[in-house]
């Protein structure tokens, strides 16, 4: 359509397409706040499988009083308190608060990373190349966006009837107040965007105490970090049009072919510090005269970093972009988008203003672009302009507090990374296809696959936790999926311990009973059922107004529950290699997986504690077992 592509006078396209079907962009229904009877349930069937029957006893008799008494007062002031509030959800401010508040260091405790695939087109896979095109399609999208042109998200539970052209045309004359009913009919939920706005000229501010997101929707520069040093030019001109393409190549390539040295003091290692160690230090940078290219950082579109060294394999790939060498990257920035000298490409995002799916979102939108409409090409040469008056170096002044600040913090990343390893596995024996065949559910395969792994590498098993978007609500973020579960302890339990006394049917209806329930708690968690947010939500409004911490929320096993041991996060995209982030307590697993088609990966981050690459081992053989008593096959412990 001609309208597919609005071009401006530089002759550039402007914008990723027009959406025809805007009517559907956000979400109505609102985040339910569960039943407490529900909440309480779910909670002591998410704790059984952890407890012996003693601990469980105790833990059953403080939910049901906290049920009876407390809980419901708070529960009854958290519905009125969501009543009042009906332009939002009930998690968001204490959600936001629970990040903001935190004082670890964002790296490795909350930043996630995703990698792209590379571009199909070899030649394309030029740092020069990718940096400038995915660039201009990181701004396509921005602007598109902003122009409330873009795509709406929507979740297709039936895409053959709600993922065509024909259903957009009709849905676009339907009155906004009830095209939400023509999606319904046929299954299609719009997903919540609200956290989009946020991708760009945005910059995670820390403050003593609480930490501050920071937007200027104004500013026209994007930041470039090469070799730890900062530069700044203008994307976007006077009249909101962006540059040529052939200018933004020319000013990247300006910015590759400098030949200052790194800073002796990098001040990327700053965002890496605990969040009120960086706060003072950064009001010391403030009061130093530092305020100008501070803000310059803190407002730019984003932040794109330039690696000066290839990736080595897989490993060296996710240690790349989950951290990095501490000196490139600016970890506050609401994402880094990171491309090293082979052009291999990735994303660390700030996680407290959003969730993987906007990310993710973005990822994908840009990966198609940037692939199937390159704004340049291998044989493209950079404009003729000047760079050195376009592309500003940022200069920071830095006393000898601030200088000691940067080496002790450049101490603390160098000692945690060192301390966290990342194993990787593929497994090439079947995938979602087979899987569907024998009508199990993927995702519960795989997270049976860790219970079984981790039973078998440390005979127990323990809290784990799974992310699941809440999008299909007004400022949904995230609900948590409790995968350790009676049926999965069972089911371990006997391709562990038991093989010889099961048959191969038995094994294979302990996997469907696994997977049945897994399914039962993903749905419950997408429509805002699961029992986590709830219970934090309570806890939250019982510390704001002063009430004592309720004896539920002091039993052991509460704690317990909530120190989660395996953290777990999948995605599966066309734009995505694959993803990863740090585990979320010292004693634990980060585990990022995708189920294919036809094989399932797995990358895993632990710290000394642990032993990653045994887990892994253990997983490995967990899945070959389930996939071979699927298929029929005998198995041997």
């Amino acid at each position: 359509a001609r309208w597919r592509r609005g071009y401006s006078s530089a002759g550039a396209a402007e914008y990723l397409h027009r959406s025809i079907c805007i009517s559907l962009c956000s979400p109505s229904s609102r985040l339910p706040v569960p039943k407490l009877e529900d909440t309480i349930t779910r909670y002591l069937n998410a704790q059984k499988p952890l407890l012996n029957d003693d601990q469980f006893r105790k833990t059953e008799e403080l939910a049901h009083h906290f049920e009876k008494g407390i809980g419901r007062e708070l529960h009854e002031q958290l519905v009125a308190q969501d009543n009042r509030n009906k332009h939002t959800s009930y998690i968001t401010g204490p959600w936001f608060d629970m990040y903001l508040k935190a004082r670890e260091p964002v790296v490795l405790n909350f930043n996630a990373f995703m990698s792209f695939n590379p571009d199909p087109k070899s030649e394309y896979n030029d740092q020069l190349i990718r940096a400038t095109n995915m660039t201009v399609s990181a701004i396509r999208f921005m602007k598109t966006f902003r122009a409330g042109y873009l795509e709406p998200e929507v979740f297709h539970l039936n895409p053959e009837k709600s993922d065509t052209q024909i259903f957009k045309k009709i849905i676009r004359f339907v009155p906004s107040s009830l095209s939400w009913f023509g999606a319904y009919m046929v299954n299609a939920y719009p997903l919540d965007m609200s956290q989009y706005f946020r991708l760009f000229n945005s910059t995670r501010l820390p403050k003593l105490n609480r930490d501050e997101l920071y937007t200027d929707e104004k500013a026209k520069h994007l930041l470039v970090l090469r070799n730890g040093n900062f530069y700044i030019f203008d994307v976007i001109d006077r009249d909101g049009n962006m540059l040529k393409p052939s200018e933004i190549q020319a000013h990247l390539k300006y910015i590759l072919s400098d030949n200052s040295p790194a800073p002796a003091f990098p001040l990327g290692y700053l965002s890496s510090e605990n969040r009120d160690t960086w706060a003072l230090l950064r009001k010391n940078l403030l009061d130093n005269g530092n305020e100008e290219a501070l803000q310059k950082v803190d407002s730019a579109l984003f932040c794109l970093s330039l690696d000066d060294f290839p990736i080595k394999d897989f490993v060296h790939l996710s240690h790349t972009m989950l951290h990095g060498d501490g000196a490139n990257r600016w970890y506050d920035k609401s994402f880094n988008l990171i491309i090293t000298k082979d052009g291999t490409a990735g994303v660390n995002f700030e996680h407290s203003w959003g969730d993987g799916v906007a990310v993710l979102r973005f990822q994908n939108e840009v990966f198609k672009d940037s692939t199937r409409a390159p704004a340049i090409s291998p044989q493209s040469q950079p404009a003729s302009v000047d760079s050195s008056k376009a592309v500003q170096k940022l200069d920071f002044k830095l006393n000898d507090a601030l200088k000691a600040g940067i080496t002790k913090a450049k101490q603390t990343f160098d000692a945690s990374v060192e301390a966290l390893s990342l194993n990787l596995i593929q497994f090439h024996e079947g995938g979602k296809d087979l899987l569907k065949q024998k009508k199990v559910s993927p995702d519960a395969v795989a997270q049976l696959a860790f219970q079984m792994a981790f039973l078998r590498q440390y005979n127990q098993t323990v809290a784990t936790y799974e992310s699941c978007s809440t999008a299909a609500f007004k400022h949904g973020r995230t609900e948590t999926i409790r995968p350790a579960s009676i049926h999965t302890k069972k089911c371990s339990e006997a391709f562990v311990r038991e093989l010889s006394k099961h048959s191969t049917e038995e094994l294979q209806k302990l996997i469907v009973e696994c997977s049945k329930y897994h399914g039962r708690l993903t749905k419950e968690a997408a429509m805002g059922q699961g029992f986590d947010r709830h219970l934090f939500g309570l806890r939250y409004l019982a510390l704001s107004k002063g009430i004592a911490l309720p004896d539920f929320y002091q039993d052991q096993a509460y704690a317990r529950l909530n120190h989660n041991i395996i953290s777990t996060s999948t995605l599966v995209s066309p734009a995505v290699q694959l993803g990863g982030f740090g585990p979320v307590v010292s004693d634990g697993f980060g585990v990022g997986y995708q189920v294919h088609d036809d094989w399932i990966g797995c990358n895993v981050s632990s710290y000394p504690t642990r032993n990653g690459k045994e887990f892994l081992q253990c997983i490995y053989k967990s899945l070959e077992d389930i996939f071979n008593v699927l298929k029929g096959k005998k198995i041997s412990s």
